[in-house]
């Protein structure tokens, strides 16, 4: 983290955003105390919207049925018992 004045940071903005812009923290402190910190911007999170795949995907008859679980479950056990590659 570094630590700079406020005519520092005053004069020298864009090398302290390039800095940022690295991963470094600045701080910029006003008589020696720390005021404020520039730090990276992290753009907002999208909410997730619910239902966007509604009425674009079509489920086949019987694709929960006891034999379709036993199918995938037979895959998995294939895969778990395979022997590691050397």
């Amino acid at each position: 983290m570094k630590y700079v004045n406020t005519h520092e940071a005053k004069t020298n903005l864009s090398k302290l955003i390039s800095a940022v812009r690295k991963g470094e923290d600045v701080v910029i402190c006003q008589a020696g105390k720390p005021v404020a910190r520039l730090t990276a911007f992290e753009g907002e999170r999208k909410v997730p919207q619910l239902g966007i795949w509604r009425d674009k995907i079509k489920f086949q008859p019987g694709w929960d049925s006891a034999e379709t679980d036993a199918e995938i479950a037979k895959m998995f056990e294939d895969s778990i018992n395979e022997p590691e590659p050397k």
